[in-house]
């Protein structure tokens, strides 16, 4: 397997395939890299190199006890991008994976990031606060890490087999295929950093991130997104963002890119061509 190892000792496993401008997949909770097949698979015979990390605690890389919050995520990204040199690349996040995205773009050196997308993504800010009254209450939030810490297991099918992929949604068109492989990479992670992560994605506040991105960035989002919900995050995150483009996907869910790659694929390619 390929890893680099970072400066804190941990190990994470990336994927790079192909030649050409890189294109750079960020991951969701709890997921892998594995969950960008449909993306990656069709990219690299577009002619682009793709590049898709376990995030720490996640997948294959190290099952990390320390370092579950987004200034680390970002920083292995970092380092991630050092290793392989990767120059005027492309980064993609979905959901958390696009919290990991607006905070490694924000801080990245010159040259090394050309466009950025976010995807059902998690900023500016999905906790509820004074600042932020449309968000999700801390008690949904709590829910999620008693789910995580009482059966892991039950919990990692209930997601996908609900409102993940939106199956719970009536006349869905379900795939058992798509929940057991949800449950597998999410079962491939450590439950501490899982449950870390919990609050890295729902605490942050990428405000400042957004309005620090130079570069031309697209959010996409479906509409009925039951996990990272539209009003509160893709409209708002436009908005921060210099060069932002505001994609919205009428009736899909949050894991679009699973339940509908033919359409996230072909806007992605007209954005990253345009």
């Amino acid at each position: 397997m390929a890893t680099i190892t970072t400066t804190d000792g941990t190990e994470i496993f990336y994927k790079d395939w192909g030649s050409g401008q890189p294109i750079v997949f960020h991951h969701g909770w709890p997921l892998s890299a594995d969950d960008w097949d449909s993306q990656m698979l069709f990219f690299l015979h577009q002619g682009y190199r793709v590049i898709a990390h376990d995030r720490r605690g996640h997948g294959r890389s190290s099952q990390t006890a320390h370092g579950n919050e987004m200034d680390t995520y970002a920083d292995d990204v970092v380092q991630l991008a050092k290793v392989l040199d990767l120059r005027n690349a492309i980064h993609i996040g979905h959901s958390t994976g696009g919290g990991e995205v607006a905070r490694y773009v924000a801080r990245a050196e010159p040259g090394r990031v050309s466009k950025a997308v976010l995807i059902g993504a998690v900023p500016p800010i999905m906790v509820k606060s004074d600042q932020n009254p449309g968000g999700l209450p801390l008690e949904v939030f709590d829910g999620f890490r008693a789910a995580v810490a009482a059966n892991r297991a039950q919990f990692y099918v209930d997601v996908p087999a609900g409102p993940f992929y939106g199956f719970n949604r009536p006349g869905a068109k379900i795939s058992q295929g798509v929940i057991d492989n949800w449950w597998r990479q999410g079962m491939m992670g450590g439950i501490k950093p899982q449950y870390d992560c919990i609050k890295a994605f729902s605490e942050t506040d990428f405000t400042e991130d957004l309005k620090t991105i130079e570069v031309p960035t697209l959010v996409m989002h479906g509409d009925d997104d039951q996990i990272v919900p539209f009003a509160d995050s893709a409209p708002l995150s436009v908005k921060l963002l210099k060069q932002g483009t505001l994609k919205v996907y009428e009736g899909l869910p949050h894991g679009l890119c699973t339940t509908h790659p033919d359409i996230v694929n072909a806007d992605l390619l007209a954005f990253i061509k345009g």
